[in-house]
């Protein structure tokens, strides 16, 4: 008994604890963006998407479509200006940048339209 040890903090077993989702903030931001459009007409249904390297926000015009734009955030980026950014239906970004808010801003929402 006399060669026990007790190892209170280990440095081989502490993982880093990484949150892989957007936080309660960045959610109360986009909720409340999305309820505004979704009032004024222009939006029906959303869905997440969840990864290790993002988390996407997706919007649809309508549910059985694939989405119409895409909020998302890297988890894993070469440059971290790019923190949060934009897709199109296409894939194509829209905007981007490291604050959230300015995304949803700069971003035309009522301009962007798609033409069948």
């Amino acid at each position: 008994m006399s060669h026990l040890k007790l190892i209170v903090k280990n440095s081989n077993i502490i993982k880093e604890k990484r949150n892989f989702f957007f936080n309660k903030s960045e959610l109360k931001m986009i909720l409340s963006f999305y309820s505004k459009m979704v009032s004024k007409g222009f939006w029906k249904d959303y869905g997440l998407n969840i990864s290790m390297e993002e988390v996407s926000f997706n919007i649809y015009r309508r549910a059985s479509e694939n989405p119409e734009f895409k909020i998302c955030k890297n988890f894993k980026q070469k440059n971290k200006n790019l923190k949060y950014f934009t897709l199109d239906s296409h894939g194509n970004t829209l905007n981007a940048s490291k604050n959230l808010e300015e995304v949803l801003n700069k971003t035309r929402w009522r301009k962007l339209k798609i033409v069948n």
